[in-house]
């Protein structure tokens, strides 16, 4: 780092994001993306006209995709924000509702970003383990009088919480924000977006880049109570009120327009899952149960770095965790049959070899 950085940032972690090699085509099982091209109405869309039009600024208030989410979900206007992906909501909303007097509570095991938020913000984090089964301990979280940011499915394990613990949250910490990342929420777990309306602390955070196939465009959103979308708003405006371009917000508009290409992507991982996990417990892997695109899964016979290595070494990508507690485990990410079939049989091999 040079020397003009300032000292509140020199001992910074970052975030790191899966890699992205370019030495050789490998099968992507590590970054969560849909193995699916996005809606073809998507790609109708982004036509040589719209390029045209780059050179004109996009809609700040992104009128035309918060409106078409608005009526997919049954609110108004006002309860929607969008943003340049999901991790700018996570961004603004530490900043916005969160300080070194306020501080928040999430998972010692889940998504990289908040503790990376946490510390770039000067935010006092409480920081509770998951249970010896990767669970979360819910009842931490009630009436623990902080912020709340809970992934529901939790990354990297996929596991789910239910409704009932949200709500619990919610009511035990009526002075608080309970900031929901649903990520992942498409591919199996039950999204609490319907209690927004009974909620005026709940902040529900989604994403197109999973199950929409949209990582690429960079592309989020939120849905709150009016006044949490107008405080959101004013952090935007005060960093970058054009943050998203003119292909993504009609990228996103078009794929929320085709809900039956969504649900036949979401069935298809879902199924592709249960078979990929089948499989691999059938040679020995423990793997956790997921409501996510990714399974997170072990073997008694190496390390989760061994076994990312020697499938790296065959042309497959998954993500392993250098961390107390992950050592053991891979993240793998939802391909198509084709890809999870060519995964096994890798697996196979590297367990066969053990033996």
């Amino acid at each position: 780092m040079s020397r003009f950085l300032s000292k509140r940032y020199k001992s910074l972690e970052v975030y790191v994001p899966g890699e992205q090699p370019r030495d050789r085509q490998y099968i992507k099982l590590n970054t969560n993306e849909s193995p699916y091209p996005p809606s073809p109405l998507v790609i109708e869309r982004v036509n040589s006209a719209e390029v045209s039009d780059l050179r004109l600024y996009s809609d700040p208030e992104c009128t035309s995709l918060r409106q078409r989410l608005a009526e997919f979900y049954g609110f108004s206007i006002s309860n929607i924000f969008v943003s340049n992906g999901s991790d700018e909501i996570l961004s603004f909303a530490f900043m916005a509702f969160c300080d070194g007097n306020k501080g928040i509570a999430f998972p010692d095991i889940t998504y990289g970003f908040y503790p990376v938020y946490g510390d770039l913000y000067g935010i006092k984090c409480d920081i509770i383990p998951l249970n010896d089964d990767y669970n979360i301990d819910c009842s931490e979280y009630y009436g623990i009088g902080k912020n709340i940011v809970i992934a529901n499915p939790n990354a990297p394990t996929g596991i789910s919480i239910g409704q009932d613990e949200i709500e619990k949250m919610l009511e035990t910490n009526p002075e608080n924000i309970v900031i929901i990342d649903e990520a992942y929420v498409d591919f199996g777990g039950r999204s609490c977006v319907d209690m927004v309306k009974k909620y005026d602390n709940l902040l529900v955070v989604r994403t197109f880049s999973k199950s929409r196939s949209l990582a690429g465009a960079r592309l989020g959103y939120a849905i709150a109570n009016e006044e949490i979308i107008k405080d959101l708003n004013k952090i935007k405006y005060s960093t970058n009120p054009y943050n998203i371009n003119r292909l993504s917000l009609v990228a996103g508009e078009a794929a929320v327009e085709d809900e039956q290409y969504f649900e036949d992507c979401c069935k298809k991982i879902i199924k592709t899952r249960g078979y990929t996990t089948e499989k691999l417990r059938e040679i020995g892997f423990e793997v956790l149960p997921s409501d996510a695109n990714f399974i997170f899964a072990r073997h008694p016979l190496f390390s989760g770095e061994y076994f990312y290595k020697k499938l790296k070494e065959a042309g497959i990508l998954v993500r392993y965790f250098n961390k107390e507690r992950l050592y053991g485990f891979v993240r793998i990410s939802i391909g198509t049959p084709a890809q999870m079939d060519a995964l096994i049989s890798e697996a196979s091999k590297i367990v066969s070899e053990q033996k």
